[in-house]
């Protein structure tokens, strides 16, 4: 069997998780936009936007998990890194597959005890993963090696994509409470501006996750292109 349409098959793959991630985020950002519109929305309306951002969120947190095996296997299989070790290859699939299965679990089960613990396991596993390829890129740019110093940006600025997102949810952990006061108390200053506050705090790890994909993609392009050598 000629299996020579493989490699190009999982980097179509690994384009279209970008395009997922990038174009899901975009509706995210949408519809946090019309959220933020007291004077234009009822409050059931934008709880409905909310819902409606939650579930197409799952679009770019789908695609975040999949990069991970993803991002591997394209190293193993292509001319990049040949002698990774079938051990890291596998456990990035394993890894891949347990995170996904936890960001649907925890979305499946929202608002209960078995969402929250799914959460708790999630946030061990991202910090793993950002040492793994803040180290990699780190590692490769300094020695030449394992990877290229374009591949090593790559792994490097995906590193900081985690940096970012763990500190979205930091930012990001008001909300819960301030989205209550809001719908118990209804909208007014005291409850509409510390929610604004905290979006507003969230959105700027949220533009700087874009501006890195940007530039990961960047980076992927012009270096098939042969601009960057």
């Amino acid at each position: 069997m000629d299996w020579t349409f493989l490699y190009p098959t999982l980097v179509w793959f690994h384009v279209l998780l970008l395009v997922f991630w990038l174009g899901a985020d975009l509706g995210v950002f949408i519809l946090g936009q019309h959220f933020r519109k007291r004077n234009l929305y009822s409050v059931p309306e934008r709880l409905i936007l909310l819902k409606l951002l939650v579930i197409t969120d799952m679009g770019p947190r789908t695609a975040w998990a999949l990069m991970v095996p993803s991002s591997l296997v394209l190293l193993k299989l292509g001319p990049w890194w040949p002698g990774m070790p079938d051990w890291l290859l596998v456990s990035g699939f394993v890894l891949g597959a347990v995170w996904l299965w936890l960001v649907w679990d925890a979305h499946t089960h929202d608002q209960t005890p078995r969402a929250a613990r799914a959460r708790a396991f999630e946030n061990p596993l991202k910090y793993l993963l950002t040492g793994f390829y803040l180290t990699l890129g780190s590692v490769s740019l300094v020695n030449g090696g394992p990877l290229q110093e374009f591949l090593a940006w790559k792994a490097l600025l995906f590193g900081l994509i985690f940096v970012a997102a763990i500190l979205i949810d930091m930012a990001f952990r008001p909300v819960g409470p301030q989205l209550m006061a809001l719908i118990s108390q209804g909208s007014s200053d005291a409850t509409e501006v510390p929610l604004r506050r905290t979006m507003d705090r969230t959105r700027i790890w949220v533009m700087l996750v874009y501006l890195l994909l940007l530039a990961i993609s960047w980076i992927g392009v012009t270096k098939g292109a042969g601009v960057i050598r």
